[in-house]
């Protein structure tokens, strides 16, 4: 009940025109009152995704157990139950109908937001079933590959190129590639949570900057942060349970369509759109996934080995294998993830992006590339 009365308030003062209501950004007390109302958003959903995982694992008996008397391809040798992606689902879910509610102007007749919603769907059936069925890697590719084409016909689709048929060709492979990368990178506890967790930190830190706090994306960010949170409690190593395939192509195909709107399309403090800018800030934000994929594609390619299959031959794995710990490994992807976010948002007050900043930029992923590649390259632990 308080829920809805809290948010009944805030619909009142964000579709009023009088510009004298407190939510007004030179007002100190709308400040505290806008503090106090996401404070509240983030610990909701908290809480509520705490109440569920511990429900899912107290009644989980083979939903997302996989591995089960068999070898599998997990970093962990323990079978767990893979259903926090299931909780992420519903807290969006729920954080959909409620925005949709309150505030009079988010319909679903939006196109934009139904190819969103309709795509959301699909990855997060993709990954459920998977989990419950261990699907094939071609329906799990076909999917993805549905997850762009519906974003392309709603036009939600990368705007950078004269020729929309390169845009849309742009927006379809990189929806299935972060798809893939996240889906890949989910292979030791925590990493795809902390990574996710930075990755929308700082959309919204875009929005803060320029004041957008009232908007209907932020309240569905502050909702999703509030579950990924609440999940890392259940998935810091050693874990309790597992996103599976069903939250990390859920997560994948969420923070896929986040960088087309945000980043690709997004402008900078200036109100300018320029590519190199846009290019640097989706590398740099997006740099452990693609790292990481790109990583085990070049080892297993190369080895005559498919890429699609699972293996301990990741970036992490190999971290671990120099010595450092689960969780030491946690804390550097998390350090990499926090400085990669930082430089991104550097780039964002840039106002002429000379040749001295692309030759910075560039430096510091080829760096981070090459260390990360060159320790891939270590012999890994006899398995």
């Amino acid at each position: 009940m308080i829920f809805f009365l809290t948010f009944g308030f805030s619909y009142r003062i964000f579709t009023s025109d009088d510009q004298s209501h407190p939510f007004m950004l030179n007002n100190y007390d709308s400040i505290f009152f806008i503090i106090a109302l996401y404070a509240f958003l983030f610990l909701f959903s908290f809480f509520l995704s705490t109440l569920l995982n511990f429900i899912f694992l107290r009644f989980s008996k083979t939903l997302g157990i996989r591995g089960e008397g068999t070898v599998t391809a997990r970093w962990s040798s323990t079978s767990k139950p893979a259903l926090g992606g299931i909780t992420f689902f519903i807290i969006t879910l729920l954080s959909l109908i409620m925005v949709n509610f309150f505030i009079d102007n988010i319909s679903f007749s939006n196109l934009k937001l139904l190819g969103v919603f309709m795509a959301m769907i699909v990855a997060f059936l993709t990954g459920f079933f998977d989990d419950a069925f261990d699907t094939k890697p071609l329906i799990k590719f076909l999917a993805q590959l549905l997850c762009g084409l519906i974003l392309v016909l709603t036009g939600n689709y990368i705007k950078i190129f004269d020729s929309n048929l390169i845009n849309y060709l742009l927006t379809v492979f990189w929806v299935v590639a972060i798809m893939n990368s996240v889906n890949m990178l989910d292979n030791m506890d925590a990493i795809t949570t902390i990574v996710s967790i930075v990755i929308i930190l700082f959309v919204m830190l875009l929005f803060v900057t320029v004041g957008r706090f009232n908007s209907f994306d932020f309240f569905i960010f502050i909702c999703l942060l509030g579950s990924l949170f609440s999940f890392l409690f259940f998935n810091w190593h050693p874990s309790k349970m597992y996103m599976g395939d069903t939250g990390s192509q859920f997560l994948g195909f969420i923070l896929a369509a986040l960088a087309i709107t945000y980043i690709w399309n997004g402008k900078d403090y200036y109100g300018v759109h320029t590519l190199p800018k846009q290019f640097f800030t989706v590398i740099l934000v997006f740099s452990l996934p693609i790292i990481d994929t790109t990583t085990v594609f070049i080892k297993r390619i190369s080895k005559g080995k498919s890429p699609f299959v699972g293996g301990r031959d990741h970036t992490t794995h190999h971290l671990s294998y120099i010595g450092l710990s689960d969780r030491q490994v946690a804390y550097v992807y998390a350090f990499i993830a926090l400085i990669s976010a930082a430089l991104a948002y550097y780039i964002y007050f840039i106002q002429i992006f000379t040749t001295s900043y692309l030759i910075c930029f560039s430096a510091y992923f080829v760096a981070l590339f090459a260390t990360l590649f060159f320790i891939a390259l270590k012999p890994p632990k006899v398995q």
